[in-house]
């Protein structure tokens, strides 16, 4: 008998096949965890959702054109203000700074010019020469004060101002020292002066002309300021009015309404605005410029004239005060150096004065300008001859022709001096009107830019309302 055998079919153990593995299963009641979206996705979702709507279309047709035409008002509030305070500051700030730092340098040229022509009169010196000298002095000494008020403390224009206020009574003790001393019938008196005219020469002077370069670049970076047209503004408008004018062509062809009151009204506000802006801006950019061309331009000219017939006059007196104590070597030529000066002076006040003439736009303009012309040619000729009385050492006769009471050379400097002053006066109201008319072109600009932008995108919006409405 076998000891073995199969067994029976059913009997055996049952093998299962493989099976894979299965990940771990999360507990029962809890759902797997979602990456965390961003708002701004979101909102791009809404937005892009939105888009395939009708009604969501309009509404952001509608805050589009409500924000251009906002953003066309707020820049345009921005850049006119800006304008506006630079068209100003040039009216009530820097040319008047500028005219007053002229006038420094003039009051002390003039001074000093007041101070050797009553240093040669010596102990005859007249009151007129006298006060003309205080008077001077207290306009330098009350333009500075003015000056450094309405400077920035820590400008280079501070800076000059404050050199000028300490070297101030150092030059009037000088000149106070010499008129003594000249009254006593001592020559130190004459050396005294000399060193008055090098200190007002070599360090007012250069200062105060510093001071009046540095006020007109103030002015010249407000009329940069104020003149170039307002791009981003205009960019804005017109991108706006292109946008009404799209939506209001696809409000049209959707609903065949040629009207659409409220994006009527935008369109008709950001129109007003662009226009207002363009003509306005204009009308002040060629006052301004018109102001610059034929007010400040002619006004720097002028000063500059007067300025080089006030150091002409100084360095004609000092040449008789010095009596040829002061040499300067040209080449191979050795001339008196205040003569010499005196020349140079004379060839300057000659070219200013050539333009001058070219930039006065009418007769009153004009008139003084050709006057003074004539008076620096008589000027010229009773130089020459008293010059020529001094080298044959005829000193009384030639301080005479230079400081006497009839024909001398004073007398065409008052003149020169007299009609540049009217010149400049006249050119001072030329300038005036234009720049004014410049600034009114701009006022109301920016507020009205502002409140004209919020009803047009208010009717904008109120537009978009209209059309959702027939959806609900």
């Amino acid at each position: 008998m076998p000891t073995s055998s199969a067994p029976p079919p059913g009997t055996g153990t049952a093998v299962l096949p493989a099976q894979p593995a299965q990940p771990p299963q999360a507990p029962q009641g809890r759902a797997e965890p979602q990456p965390r979206r961003t708002a701004f996705a979101e909102g791009v979702d809404r937005l892009r959702a939105a888009a395939t709507t009708e009604p969501g279309r309009l509404r952001i047709i509608g805050a589009v054109l409500a924000l251009l035409v906002v953003a066309f008002g707020a820049v345009t509030a921005w850049q006119m203000t800006e304008r506006a305070d630079a068209a100003d500051d040039v009216l009530t700030s820097s040319q008047p700074l500028s005219s007053d730092a002229a006038d420094i340098y003039r009051s002390l040229a003039d001074a000093n010019t007041a101070a050797s022509s009553g240093f040669l009169a010596g102990g005859q010196e007249t009151a007129t020469s006298r006060d003309r000298y205080e008077k001077n002095i207290r306009t330098a000494a009350e333009k500075l004060v003015n000056a450094a008020a309405n400077s920035d403390p820590d400008s280079p224009s501070a800076t000059t101002i404050a050199e000028l206020n300490r070297l101030l009574p150092e030059y009037k003790g000088l000149v106070e020292r010499a008129r003594t001393y000249n009254r006593q019938g001592f020559p130190v008196g004459g050396a005294y002066l000399r060193y008055a005219n090098e200190k007002m020469q070599q360090q007012m002077l250069p200062a105060a002309e510093d001071l009046y370069k540095k006020e007109n670049q103030r002015l010249r970076a407000d009329y940069a300021d104020a003149t170039p047209y307002p791009w981003a503004a205009i960019a804005l408008g017109v991108a706006a009015l292109a946008a009404l004018a799209w939506a209001q062509h696809r409000n049209y062809r959707r609903t065949n309404r040629v009207l659409n009151h409220g994006l009527v009204a935008a369109t008709a506000t950001a129109t007003v605005v662009l226009l207002w802006l363009v003509v306005g801006h204009s009308i002040a950019r060629a006052g301004l410029n018109d102001s610059y061309d034929h007010g400040v331009r002619s006004l720097n000219v002028l000063h500059d004239a007067r300025l080089a017939s006030l150091k002409a006059r100084g360095n004609e007196n000092l040449t008789l005060v010095a009596r040829g104590a002061e040499t300067k070597k040209v080449g191979e030529e050795t001339y008196d150096a205040y003569d010499y000066d005196f020349r140079a002076e004379m060839k300057a006040l000659a070219a200013y004065l050539e333009d001058a003439e070219k930039l006065a736009d009418d007769t009153s303009g004009e008139r003084p300008v050709t006057a003074a012309v004539g008076n620096m040619t008589e000027w010229k000729k009773r130089h020459t001859a008293a010059r020529e009385q001094d080298e044959n050492g005829n000193y009384q006769r030639a301080l005479g022709m230079v400081i006497g009471t009839k024909d001398a050379t004073g007398e065409c400097f008052d003149s020169v001096d007299e009609n540049l002053r009217t010149a400049l006066a006249h050119e001072e109201t030329e300038f005036k009107q234009a720049a004014d008319d410049g600034r009114d072109a701009l006022t109301g600009l920016s507020a009205g830019a502002a409140v004209l932008a919020v009803l047009g995108a208010a009717g904008a919006v109120l537009g978009m309302g209209r059309r959702l409405s027939e959806y609900r």
